[in-house]
């Protein structure tokens, strides 16, 4: 590929590449940063502020702990927990000590946590006590060797961080009753890890960083390889975007899960490179208290989706909020409604900027200029060091205005799907291409508009959900004949599912569905609407036709 109109549109100061041997591993960068900034906070959680110097100090004692248990570099771990201080801790001491990090969703239902602890072979795993009674139930079918528990408050300043637990634990009630034996408590490995060494561990630039679980353009979830090489590409990628951030101490606002891609990127790691400051929201749903907290930094950046934005927007006391300091605010995950950009404009006098990404593409691949000064209804630019081309089904390139599959290309993309060379195959042709599933059309000047979506993927609040696995999930119910799951339009989510269902009970109800799905499905998976039908359209060869469901 030749053209590459973008690069006559970049931003002033943004270099058409980056250089990829800045950093050898994600370790090399966190530890850099860890003595260039030890005097700065980090992150900060309910009150509660960890330094880089601290961070320093925990991780290393952590991956200490890690290693005498007898964790080798490679081993798998799972990292279940929502935005607290122990995920940093957790997350950066296992990659010191060459762990791969299996990010968990701690919602999961025990069906989908099974899937992920056997299918990415994880050995151990840190999980918050909240969600502690799932993983009791299915801890006997999985290869764990290691549990590590932690309650909300273990790192927040004591004794806040015992009157958290407690509070948790005996007043809220939010703690279901849960027997792990043999685990281990958080603090307890951190204080193991004090009297240790830490041994040192040659991490390679192709070596598996994180296993990410996504559907990939169809299917069941898989875990994307993302290397050390991949994470810090993007990393260096979105630094050299983001020109308005400086070295002084940056705060980013941190609402959306750190185990999902788009915030253990462009939040946790990318400020962790630039020096700043992560506040991290444990409960964004409770807007009230987010909005409350929100009043007490004088935040540089935040990143969103844009069901986020627009709840913020709506929620008492955020207009009168002080933005004099906002920079950036990001927006990805799912398509940014216009209605919702020109309103957050016009509340913080800053644009909302949309970004485009893949879990497989670690996940930038896209972004608008941070100078844009109005919605423009495109995912962007490709970043630097990134291709970008639209595709026909015959894999021939279409030129500028024509649609077809989007494709990228670049150094943050994944090695490939885990244990899955067939999925990895559909994906990623020879020629390096990463085929999205998304279909896109460029404009003359490279700027890439997302048109349509090439499979049935229904996009939730920026969560991809799959059809497959959710009527593999239905089809298992006693009463159920025939089910298809389709997405429809949401003004709050984007889309929401939808089901079809063709009864083998005729006592089947709506209700015994949504109660179903409320055990086997983590709530953005689950149906918002239940259909039933008679039968199902199908192909003359029996295939079920969404289109036609959608069109009902």
């Amino acid at each position: 590929m030749t053209q590459k109109p973008w690069l006559n549109s970049y931003p002033e100061g943004v270099p058409h590449s980056i250089d990829l041997g800045a950093y050898h591993s994600i370790v090399e960068l966190m530890e850099r940063s860890c003595e260039k900034y030890r005097d700065r906070n980090a992150f900060h959680n309910m009150g509660a502020d960890l330094s880089f110097a601290q961070l320093d100090y925990l991780t290393r004692n952590f991956a200490a702990a890690l290693q005498d248990m007898g964790l080798q570099p490679g081993d798998r771990i799972s990292l279940m927990m929502p935005n607290i201080l122990q995920y940093p801790v957790a997350l950066f001491g296992a990659l010191r000590a060459g762990l791969v990090i299996v990010n968990t969703n701690p919602m999961y239902t025990a069906r989908e946590l099974r899937h992920q602890l056997v299918d990415s072979g994880a050995q151990a795993i840190v999980v918050v006590e909240n969600f502690a009674h799932v993983l009791e139930s299915v801890l006997d079918e999985t290869p764990l060797e290691f549990i590590i528990t932690t309650g909300v408050g273990d790192l927040l300043n004591s004794p806040k961080s015992l009157l958290v637990n407690f509070i948790l634990r005996h007043v809220k009630r939010k703690i279901p009753a849960w027997s792990l034996p043999g685990s281990l408590g958080f603090n307890e490995v951190l204080d193991r890890g004090i009297r240790l060494p830490l041994r040192p561990v040659n991490i390679g630039f192709e070596d598996v960083a994180f296993l990410q679980y996504t559907g990939g353009t169809t299917g069941v979830a898989k875990g994307a390889m993302l290397t050390h090489r991949n994470i810090v590409a993007n990393l260096l990628q979105s630094r050299a975007w983001m020109q308005q951030l400086d070295d002084t101490q940056e705060i980013i606002i941190t609402a959306l899960p750190l185990y999902h891609i788009f915030a253990l990127t462009a939040n946790c790691l990318t400020f962790l490179y630039l020096g700043g400051s992560n506040i991290l929201i444990t409960d964004p749903r409770n807007m009230p208290s987010f909005v409350k907290e929100l009043s007490r930094h004088p935040f540089t950046a935040i990143t969103g989706v844009n069901t986020l934005f627009n709840a913020l927007l709506h929620t008492e006391g955020f207009s009168e909020l002080d933005f004099s300091k906002l920079k950036m605010t990001l927006g990805g995950g799912m398509a940014v409604q216009k209605a919702v950009a020109e309103q957050w404009k016009q509340v913080t006098g800053i644009t909302l900027v949309e970004a485009y990404g893949l879990t497989e593409t670690s996940p930038a691949a896209c972004i608008n200029p941070v100078t844009l000064t109005d919605y423009n209804g495109f995912i962007g630019l490709p970043i630097s060091s990134t291709e970008a081309c639209v595709k026909d089904d015959s894999g021939n390139l279409l030129a500028a205005g024509e649609s077809g599959e989007l494709c990228i290309r670049g150094p943050q993309v994944m090695k490939g799907y885990w244990q899955s060379p067939e999925a990895t195959a559909e994906v990623l042709d020879k020629d390096g291409w990463l085929h999205t599933g998304d279909i896109a059309l460029m404009n003359p000047q490279g700027y890439f508009k997302i048109v349509d979506r090439k499979k049935d993927m229904i996009l939730v609040s920026g969560f991809n959900v799959y059809p497959n696995e959710i009527e593999d999930v239905l089809a298992l119910h006693p009463g159920v004949l025939e089910v298809a799951a389709v997405g429809i339009p949401d003004e709050h989510s984007g889309e929401v599912v939808c089901l079809y269902v063709v009864k083998s009970d005729a006592a089947l109800s709506k209700e015994d569905i949504i109660a179903y799905c409320e055990e086997n499905l983590t709530g953005y998976k689950r149906p918002r609407q239940v259909h039933f039908l008679d039968s199902l359209p199908k192909t003359n060869v029996g295939k079920i036709l969404r289109r036609e469901l959608r069109k009902i």
